[in-house]
């Protein structure tokens, strides 16, 4: 029995990148959003604050389903489905971590950004072809979040935890995003040029 690779068509190459553009975009702008509202909430962890940690990764989990209903079955659709998932968990955890004060919500959030930084790597790896913008933003982006995350961990045992580094790394988050967003528009833009 012989197996045989397909290689996508260019419509549907530019119809995946499209796709992605509006997704990471979309989750570029909600992530700067949200630390510009987290920045001036987070003084005390009350309801306010304590709803904006829970949505943060929410927003993530609903950006992972999405990506996931996009994809063809595969091991990059196992780990987006994982991180859709983990990311719905911690948005329940951080929500109930909150009621214990800042160091528990930096514990969860720290968890969180080591496992979801691992997994935006992996995809970012599978996706590393010229066609989809060789995913630098994403990988970088992903690889910090893991060391970032670590970082909250070591900063939650100690004796003066703060959120104030979670608006940093929302926007920092956002940022990569958008310029990934970026670069599969410039990508999209560049092959139609190609074909005219």
């Amino acid at each position: 029995m012989s197996t045989r690779t397909t290689t996508p068509s260019e419509p549907a190459l530019t119809d995946g990148r499209s796709s992605l553009l509006r997704l990471y975009l979309g989750r570029g702008v909600l992530a700067v959003a949200w630390a510009l509202a987290f920045a001036g909430a987070h003084e005390d962890v009350d309801a306010v604050a304590i709803t904006l940690l829970v949505a943060y990764p929410l927003i993530d989990a609903v950006s992972s389903f999405i990506d996931h209903r996009a994809l063809p079955d595969g091991s990059e659709r196992r780990v987006t489905a994982f991180n859709g998932v983990l990311s719905t968990l911690a948005a329940v955890a951080v929500g109930v971590a909150g009621a214990g004060g800042v160091a528990p919500v930096l514990h969860v959030f720290g968890a969180w950004a080591v496992v979801s930084g691992a997994a935006q790597v992996l995809v970012g790896l599978r996706r590393r072809g010229p066609e989809l913008g060789k995913q630098w933003p994403m990988l970088i982006a992903g690889g910090l979040s893991f060391l970032v995350g670590v970082f909250y961990n070591i900063q939650a045992a100690g004796d003066d935890p703060s959120l104030d580094v979670l608006s940093v790394y929302a926007t920092g988050g956002g940022v990569f995003f958008i310029a990934q967003a970026a670069l599969l528009g410039w990508k999209t833009r560049q092959l139609r040029t190609r074909t005219v």
